[in-house]
């Protein structure tokens, strides 16, 4: 429960509401973690809230955080500068099985800001690009002023990862595909034998992704997926973030969809 104070490094302004900080590892801390797990993140004065890691989980370096302004606490936090101070508890929860992966193809399909979460496993696998087969990247954004990480985008392109994006709604000179995230999963060149696939975002999307996954032959045992939940304590304690039989705090937010099928079934739960 005890918090460490890490200094604003470098800011880094995304899209209208959304900024990546670099974090100073405190002293007394690391910055390893493993590409899935979460932050917990106080403003001072202002409160906390579970941010996912989205640096490289390959190398040591500054703790990344990728934070959409949406309430009180990630408004304070996406108001910090270089110099200025946040506190921070973890890494927390479980991690996505990039092991699982090896020697298949990797298909990492992401709504929105649920990209930050899926960049570590792309990213670790990046680095060890020999033990994975096919390295598909699936995105989706409202609109292309929402799109996260472009820049990298690109360059992944060139790293021999087949990206796919699209938007729900085109503007200004966007020229990319126009529909939902699982349009981009029915023309995917899929091999559902050999496929392990990940995904974050907007809960409603991932219900939609899945099953398009499904439909292409993808086992559920071979989906896994982030489970978005009001974590509070991220020591199980506070029990605001259970769902089902799990306290994603501790067995998420990281999860295999057959072992969740069963409560994502239930709406509002």
């Amino acid at each position: 429960m005890l918090p460490h104070t890490c200094r604003v490094l470098r800011t880094q302004r995304e899209t209208e509401d959304t900024w990546t900080l670099d974090l100073k590892p405190p002293a007394n801390g690391s910055s390893s973690f493993e590409a899935g797990q979460f932050n917990m993140i106080y403003a001072f004065g202002v409160g906390e809230v579970p941010v996912s890691i989205c640096g490289d989980p390959t190398r040591e370096g500054p703790l990344e955080h990728t934070v959409r302004s949406v309430g009180a606490v990630t408004a304070a936090i996406c108001a910090s500068r270089p110099g200025d101070s946040l506190a921070v508890r973890g890494p927390f929860g479980s991690s996505w099985p990039l092991d699982a992966a090896e020697g298949r193809d990797l298909v990492v399909v992401a709504g929105g800001i649920g990209l930050a979460p899926l960049r570590p496993a792309l990213l670790h696998a990046l680095a060890r690009r020999e033990r994975h087969d096919r390295l598909v990247l699936l995105y989706g954004s409202r609109s292309p002023e929402q799109l996260l990480y472009t820049e990298e985008l690109e360059a992944w392109r060139r790293e021999d990862v087949e990206v796919g994006v699209t938007v729900d709604s085109a503007t200004g000179e966007w020229r990319g595909d126009v529909g939902v995230v699982t349009g981009l999963i029915d023309e995917a060149e899929l091999d559902p034998g050999c496929t392990t696939s990940f995904l974050c975002g907007p809960e409603v999307m991932m219900r939609f992704a899945i099953q398009a996954l499904r439909d292409r032959g993808v086992a559920p045992h071979d989906i896994y997926l982030s489970v978005e939940r009001n974590m509070k304590c991220a020591i199980t304690h506070c029990g605001r973030c259970v769902f089902g039989p799990t306290y994603v705090c501790r067995e998420g937010p990281v999860v295999r969809y057959s072992d969740m099928e069963p409560w994502l079934a239930i709406r509002e739960l």
